[in-house]
């Protein structure tokens, strides 16, 4: 999927845990992985808000846009 997700920069950034953000967003710390390993196939626009307000960041920051192969 050419969609990438960096929430583990910004958590590196912020000086945070992938557990203490699950905690602060109301995820399980399970789904948070799928998002940060690139395996969830959609987020909802009110995690990927509460997501952006607890890093204090914007939705660019964490999702990126890589051209696959083939397109």
């Amino acid at each position: 999927m050419p969609i990438i997700v960096n929430i583990d920069v910004m958590l590196a950034k912020r000086k945070m845990s992938s557990g203490e953000l699950a905690e602060k967003v109301g995820i399980t710390p399970a789904n948070l992985s799928i998002l940060k390993t690139n395996k969830a196939k959609a987020v909802r626009f009110s995690t990927l808000e509460k997501i952006c307000e607890v890093l204090e960041c914007k939705p660019g920051d964490i999702l990126d846009y890589k051209k696959g192969k083939g397109e």
